[in-house]
């Protein structure tokens, strides 16, 4: 090869990997002598804030959350409140369900049609013609406006009747159309076709389609209803089984502490006789359903049920919990046969930072801090969110036949007799238009939702950012340390949580930033992919596809590469730019190891969570369901005993996670860190690496093997 080509390559792989850091023997790690980074995107960040806490009380000053669960009529007065005029009329009902079919409906909380309080749901399909034939002018005249004059037939051009009733039956305080089949025909009353009040014949269907989405609101009160009634029976057995998944966390992370290389072979070997057994019980369930009268049902046949047990009563659901299973069981063995060799590497990264947090035993409990902060960023959210989307108001508009100058302009329907408008023209009505509001705060509610979802992934992903650099200082405090613990900090985890708060908020939320948009941009993808259900377009359900893949892939490298960059930020003390630089790097110039190690103590680490979840979850199984013998009677009586299960498989998984992310993140720290030092490792420095640790020794023996 000539000398041109050479140099040729150089330059690509110095493109590539850059280039390597110098050797400083004086470095003993995390700067202390250290300035502030990123300090623009930390003060548009403190903004952000500060605008999200204007938007959270703007919206809580004009948001009513009873509108979500209490029905409301179109002038915002509740149904059946005592101490008012409503107080005997505690259904809503609604002048044209159909117009209930808008997505909208879930947002606003409110179908944009005139809606009023009645006494009860109408029994018999009427119109205003019928009305007048059967002298049911009464009856019909229940369910329009007050002070509605039927003599003249425009009120159902204005709005002030509906244009039929139909014969419906109270749910949740609200009329919806009883539906019923008659011939194999859906029909409402003995009705099959309705004129839906704007010119349009519609069918049965057609009102389904409304009254589904209108009753959206009210199956997930039901439900949520009849949850909350089984956490109120289950609530301490809850907190009983999330006490013993924390206690076998501790106990695990312990013996891993001091067992580490028999402790992940016991863990490796559970996990198979784990899900062997689960695939065992699986079969015995689909074997003893077999000649079980209903127990052929497909589950495309059954549909979706609130009540979860109801599918386990099927042979195809535990057919499918069974292969599921063998096919995780399958992948697990041809990793450990395949990885071996790299497992015996990976488990001496696991002693080492077994030790590391042996010095550093406060880490084990910060996961606490981010669940706190964590919990206190989606309760802020979730209660802005409901607060914007019950702020709406009926908004009224002036409707007059003939030519008047104050046609379509905003109107109160309390001062409407005595204004300019109805001086002017006399024959005017102030009426309904549609839920919203003409404010300057109403024409930006989208946009303040959507503020509220940003602002929600960026304190999300800044949280995590925090607590990701306060770990690293740590670990990486001990991993540089000559002599353990004289040269670390008194408080490690102190030490780094004021360091990474007072120097890098801005390096941290420059991050959090990045990743936040990608986010967003994958709801706003999913967004539009739920607006193109309905389309035939292949080419545009193919691009979408595509677009979806894409961003998730990126969000993941995102994901990897900060945290990787805040490692770096969190040892040298340089900005988010710098310090992704020098990761990705240092990761190129390390593609093996990473792609090969870190990932597979990254594997093992995941077993020892998939350990303790599975065994927590089949003893919750076996005692909520009453499968349990001799403690039967203590089982308590619930309407969903999945509630508990997942509840309990949920909240282990998170504090098994939350205990297994502090040895993750030591062992991306020390693996970096060893990435660092891994150049110093040839025969004239090896004795470098044994004054840095023994788990380097280790593996620069088995790098240069």
């Amino acid at each position: 090869m000539s000398p041109k080509a050479k140099l040729h390559i150089q330059k690509m792989l110095f493109f590539v990997i850059g280039e390597p850091r110098k050797y400083d023997p004086t470095f003993k790690g995390p700067i202390h002598n250290r300035g502030c980074t990123d300090i623009i995107c930390c003060i548009l960040f403190i903004l952000a804030l500060l605008g999200y806490f204007a938007v959270g009380i703007l919206a809580w000053s004009q948001g009513d959350p009873r509108k979500v669960i209490y029905p409301t009529d179109s002038r915002g007065q509740f149904c059946g409140q005592a101490g008012t005029p409503l107080e005997n009329k505690p259904n809503l009902f609604y002048f044209n369900i159909m117009k209930c079919a808008s997505p909208l409906v879930l947002l606003e909380f409110q179908c944009p049609t005139p809606q009023i309080c009645v006494e009860k749901c109408p029994d018999r399909f009427l119109t205003l013609l019928n009305a007048f034939k059967t002298a049911d002018l009464k009856y019909y005249k229940s369910y329009c406006k007050e002070g509605v004059d039927l003599s003249t037939l425009v009120i159902l051009k204005t709005g002030l009747c509906p244009a039929m009733i139909l014969p419906s039956k109270p749910l949740s305080r609200r009329c919806f159309p009883a539906f019923s089949k008659k011939n194999g025909v859906l029909v409402v009353g003995n009705q099959t076709t309705f004129d839906d009040g704007q010119g349009k014949i519609r069918n049965a269907k057609d009102l389904l389609e409304g009254a589904g989405n209108a009753t959206i609101v009210r199956e997930a009160r039901q439900l949520a209803m009849k949850i909350f009634e089984d956490y109120t029976h289950s609530w301490y057995w809850i907190l009983i089984g999330l006490v013993i998944a924390m206690v076998i966390s501790l106990i695990f992370i312990i013996l891993l502490r001091f067992l580490a290389g028999i402790m992940v072979w016991v863990m490796i070997i559970l996990v198979i006789l784990v899900i062997g057994y689960g695939i065992f019980h699986c079969y015995m369930e689909y074997a003893s359903l077999k000649g079980t009268p209903g127990a052929n049902v497909t589950l495309q046949e059954l549909g979706l049920q609130a009540d979860f047990s109801v599918y386990l009563q099927i042979q195809q659901t535990w057919l499918a919990f069974m292969i599921i299973l063998c096919i995780v069981e399958v992948i697990i063995i041809l990793l450990l046969i395949f990885l071996r060799k790299r497992i015996l590497i990976a488990i001496a990264l696991i002693k080492e930072a077994s030790r590391a947090i042996g010095y550093v035993m406060s880490s084990l409990f910060y996961p606490l801090l981010t669940f706190i902060l964590l919990a206190l960023v989606i309760a802020y959210w979730a209660v802005t969110a409901i607060f914007l989307s019950t702020s709406n108001e009926p908004v009224y508009k002036v409707f007059n036949d003939t030519a008047c100058e104050y046609s379509r302009n905003t109107c109160k329907p309390e001062t409407f007799n005595t204004s300019a408008a109805k001086l002017a023209c006399p024959d005017a009505k102030c009426l309904f238009a549609f839920y919203g509001g003409e404010s300057p705060y109403h024409k930006y509610l989208i946009a303040f939702q959507f503020y509220n979802v940003f602002l929600f992934f960026w304190c999300a992903n800044f949280v995590t950012a925090l607590g990701q650099v306060t770990l690293a200082g740590a670990f990486a405090s001990y991993y540089w340390a000559s002599k353990k613990p004289d040269d670390m900090p008194a408080f490690p985890i102190f030490s780094s949580l004021g360091r990474a708060l007072r120097y890098h908020t801005g390096s941290m939320a420059f991050g959090s930033l990045i990743l936040a948009i990608v986010q967003v941009i994958r709801v706003l993808l999913e967004y539009v992919d739920y607006k193109l259900k309905g389309a035939q377009n292949r080419f545009a359900k193919f691009l979408l596809c595509c677009l979806k893949c894409c961003f998730w892939c990126l969000e993941k490298f995102i994901k990897f590469l900060n945290r990787n960059a805040y490692i770096m930020i969190a040892i040298y003390g340089k900005n988010f730019c710098t310090s992704a630089r020098d990761a990705f790097f240092l990761l190129m110039r390390n593609i093996i190891r990473v792609a090969v190690l870190d990932k597979v103590t990254d594997f093992l680490l995941f077993l020892g969570k998939l350990l303790i979840v599975a065994a927590v979850g089949i003893l919750s199984f076996f005692f909520f369901s009453g499968k349990m013998k001799g403690i039967e009677s203590t089982t308590p009586a619930l309407n969903y005993y999945w509630v508990p299960i997942v509840t309990v498989i949920i909240g282990s998984y998170l504090i098994a996670h939350g205990f297994f992310s502090v040895y993750a993140m030591c062992v991306d720290t020390l693996f970096l860190c060893f990435c660092e030092s891994a150049r110093r490792c040839s025969s004239k420095e090896l004795f470098y690496c044994r004054l840095i640790s023994k788990a380097t020794e280790e593996l620069c023996n088995s790098v240069e093997s």
